[in-house]
């Protein structure tokens, strides 16, 4: 005998009319709406972005090199490239340290006398075991760090001056273009706590001897001794500071 309460169906989602009759009575429940996939938007293609000044920014000097047939189009891009790459070249030209150098007696000439005339070489004179000389050289040596187009040295005094005497030690000696442009004798040069914005500060007196290698130009070295003076402001001040409290909870 046929089983008369067997219903056949259609593809999902679509229903018989015995199904619209059941539901119209309330013995089936609503029909689920029928299966919609999510709609799908492909991801950006690099090549089709916008391509402007800060997209240019974004590139390293080998990605810059191979967008020459890229921006053939654009002429003001074209010209920003080059502007860029320029820029590029002459930095990487001028960062050229960004570390205390160890000399020997024999390196002096080659190492400082004849740096190239546009090099300015900060010489620490020092001995192992003195401990002026161990503060002094933390200061130069986060001094290299910051200013990387300033070359600094360090030579163990009596193999630069043969019997140099001790108790002058530590001490700077600044040269430009093969001559001396400074010489600081002892710790005291430097201020009460020698920390590197107090030797930054000296070194940058009469003369443009630190470099961040940003560039050549007069305003980049202006810019660098206006930086100096206000860190050397900050830390007198934030010492001060510390002064103030340490005498108040006495």
């Amino acid at each position: 005998m046929a089983d008369y309460h067997f219903v056949y169906k259609d593809a999902e989602g679509a229903s018989t009319q015995w199904d619209d009759i059941q539901r119209k009575l309330g013995n089936l429940p609503e029909k689920p709406p029928p299966f919609k996939p999510p709609s799908f938007t492909p991801s950006p293609d690099p090549d089709s972005l916008p391509k402007d000044k800060a997209w240019l920014d974004s590139k390293n000097e080998d990605e810059l090199q191979d967008l020459e047939d890229d921006l053939d189009d654009d002429r003001f891009l074209q010209e920003y490239r080059k502007k860029r790459l320029a820029e590029m070249k002459e930095t990487a030209k001028i960062l050229r340290f960004g570390s205390v150098i160890p000399i020997s007696g024999s390196d002096f000439v080659r190492e400082v006398s004849q740096a190239p005339s546009d090099v300015w070489v900060v010489v620490i004179l020092y001995k192992d075991g003195i401990p002026e000389c161990g503060l002094l050289m933390q200061s130069i040596e986060e001094l290299a760090v910051r200013y990387p187009a300033t070359k600094f040295v360090k030579i163990i005094s009596t193999d630069c001056i043969p019997n140099y005497p001790d108790r002058n030690l530590p001490t700077l000696l600044v040269y430009n273009n093969g001559a001396v442009k400074g010489n600081y004798v002892g710790l005291q040069s430097f201020g009460r706590r020698c920390t590197p914005e107090g030797v930054a500060f000296v070194l940058c007196q009469s003369d443009p001897v630190l470099n961040d290698g940003h560039s050549r130009d007069e305003q980049s070295r202006e810019a660098v001794i206006a930086g100096v003076q206000k860190r050397f402001i900050e830390k007198v001040v934030a010492d001060h500071e510390e002064d103030d409290d340490g005498s108040s909870s006495d």
